[in-house]
């Protein structure tokens, strides 16, 4: 079959596919994953949007752009897709969030290190919600989600490498030759020593020490800058548990003389004036919480040595103890929008028969 038949095939099957989907209400996980998109690029165009103001560089600056852009156009497809679908669009975050005469809450550098692990983040969030679609539209759009944030993730990468940054895992040496595990030892602790880190340990120990790095960073420059004691003192309390993490997941690389992450203190300015409203600060930080116990639990899926495991388990813990405390207030000042949900058939089945009639 030559190249020109196949593809012609391809076509005349996708030409099916979306004939047949034409009527094809969307699935429970679409709605979710759309609707938390919708959120997260709402509230990424809010903090870009900032950060264009006040950037310095401008090479970052196109960069920036780039981000901001991409979220924008995010949020038209998917207000293209509720139209479509006779679905409320969500309130999310916009202009009311923003304060535009705000001056600077972090350097240039940092703004490039932040979309760089948020786009991470994203690769992770975008493959789970295209794996679980199904209709064609939805998978186009997730798919071409991936390209984009692929793509901002790539030049967040070489940006920072160029500017002197390097936010990626230590070097090993390479493997002599092909060996086999022959001992419990790999798994578990020996005459009281463990075996050295795989390089699938290393990494996981590197990626979570990044996102804990943006976000005691973050933490500590929203606890400068939110307006209500309560909330400066949970932002605190955030940038605590975020430095004890650095702390042990550090002294893991370490103990192997593999050299930790440095903080990025250097990189808050000394502003008290709030760029963006307190229900995006909090909003924020229920969803860096989520992609913290996101990559732990990657991370307990992957790595083999039981003293990890069970530190990372602790850690998570840690983490959602916080977010739940989050949530709390989140809810409490009336700012978490409800997302879809299944229908309670037991509130219906209590309605009387009354109520239904017509």
């Amino acid at each position: 079959m030559d190249k020109n038949t196949s593809l012609q095939i391809e076509k005349e099957v996708m030409e099916h596919i979306k004939e047949h989907q034409k009527n094809k209400k969307l699935a429970a996980s679409e709605i979710g994953d759309l609707f938390a998109s919708y959120l997260g690029d709402s509230l990424f165009a809010c903090v870009f949007e900032h950060h264009l103001q006040v950037v310095e560089d401008d090479e970052i600056k196109d960069f920036i752009r780039y981000a901001f852009d991409i979220a924008k156009k995010h949020l038209n497809m998917i207000e293209g897709i509720y139209t479509q679908e006779n679905i409320p669009v969500p309130v999310g975050f916009g202009e009311q969030d923003v304060r535009k005469d705000a001056p600077p809450l972090f350097s240039d550098m940092y703004m490039v290190f932040y979309i760089t692990e948020m786009s991470r983040a994203g690769l992770q969030t975008y493959g789970s919600a295209l794996s679980s679609s199904s209709r064609h539209d939805i998978v186009d759009y997730f798919d071409m989600c991936i390209q984009d944030t692929l793509s901002t993730y790539k030049k967040g990468i070489y940006l920072l490498l160029s500017k002197g940054m390097d936010i990626m895992p230590p070097s090993i040496p390479y493997p002599k030759k092909v060996d086999f595990i022959d001992n419990q030892s790999f798994i578990t602790i020996l005459a009281g020593k463990y075996r050295p880190l795989t390089a699938i340990e290393i990494k996981h120990l590197q990626v979570n020490l990044n996102t804990n790095t943006l976000g005691r960073a973050m933490m500590t420059a929203f606890s400068q800058i939110a307006s209500s004691d309560k909330l400066r003192k949970y932002f605190q309390e955030g940038a605590s548990l975020a430095e004890r993490q650095i702390k042990q997941l550090g002294e893991v690389l370490m103990s192997e003389s593999l050299p930790a992450p440095k903080l990025m203190d250097a990189h808050i300015s000394d502003s008290t004036t709030s760029p963006f409203s307190d229900k995006l600060l909090l909003y924020h930080t229920s969803l860096s919480n989520g992609i913290g116990i996101k990559n732990y639990g990657t991370a307990v899926s992957e790595i083999m040595r039981h003293d990890i495991h069970a530190q990372f388990a602790m850690l998570t813990g840690e983490i959602a103890k916080y977010g739940n405390k989050g949530m709390k207030i989140l809810i409490d000042h009336g700012w978490l929008e409800e997302p879809p949900t299944a229908a309670d058939r037991n509130k219906l089945s209590k309605k009387s028969p009354s109520s239904t009639k017509r």
